[in-house]
């Protein structure tokens, strides 16, 4: 039985929710296991039902590049479709326990093919991701390991921001070696640039929790060109 499934995102589709219809099975998964790797034969697209599962790549040298956090809902091994090679060319890690729906890669083209409304929001879904990734590799490319930092920490705040009276709490447990594979770079460049920002006072570090106190300090450093939270969110 499927339990505590959350509600339909609103950037989602009914006609994309439609697929779950086709689910060919439901998988458990525990925190520190893996949907799929890098390289394996692609079975179909995971729709999440409920947990969070991480979205990264090795690079040739052995570093970790993590480009989003998926949850409830979001789609996940897309890349596999209408691809004459159908191999995962991401690796989707579980952070939270969670269960996945499983719907064949043959199914879902044949559903695209068929019906009009669907193909469209998969156009405008895959879109997103595109123009998600794009804005990444931007600020990892001109801004450096700083603008790369900085960038994180403002989509983070715009994914799971808290208002404070002293700033906006991110509202999720991350590591300094999370911020490094999101930047693409070492925990100690992290470790470095992070006691900068606190000594400066834009942020703060409390059990954990990380605050930021300035967050236009951050978007000023990386000429941040304002993206809508659609693109700018690590999500």
């Amino acid at each position: 039985m499927i339990t505590n499934v959350q509600p339909l995102k609103p950037t989602h589709s009914i006609q994309i929710k439609e697929l779950l219809k086709f689910t060919e099975r439901i998988i458990t998964a525990k925190k520190g296991a893996y949907i799929f790797q890098e390289g394996i034969e692609g079975e179909g697209i995971f729709i999440i039902l409920n947990g969070k599962v991480q979205i990264s790549k090795i690079t040739p040298d052995g570093q970790e590049l993590t480009f989003r956090i998926c949850s409830h809902n979001d789609i996940i091994g897309e890349g596999i479709l209408f691809s004459y090679s159908p191999k995962y060319i991401l690796t989707a890690k579980v952070l939270e326990d969670c269960q996945v729906a499983l719907i064949r890669k043959e199914i879902v083209e044949n559903e695209i093919f068929k019906d009009g409304a669907l193909a469209l929001e998969f156009m405008k879904w895959m879109s997103d991701q595109y123009r998600r990734t794009q804005t990444k590799f931007r600020d990892l490319l001109l801004n450096g390991k700083k603008g790369a930092l900085y960038s994180t920490l403002i989509r983070m705040t715009n994914s799971y921001g808290i208002e404070k009276k002293n700033g906006i709490l991110i509202d999720i447990h991350i590591t300094n070696q999370d911020l490094a594979n999101f930047c693409g770079t070492a925990r100690e460049s992290i470790n470095r640039m992070l006691s900068e920002l606190k000594k400066d006072g834009i942020i703060s570090i409390h059990h954990g929790e990380m605050t930021i106190h300035d967050l236009q300090y951050l978007k000023d450093a990386i000429h941040c060109e304002e993206c809508p939270i659609t693109y700018c969110s690590i999500e």
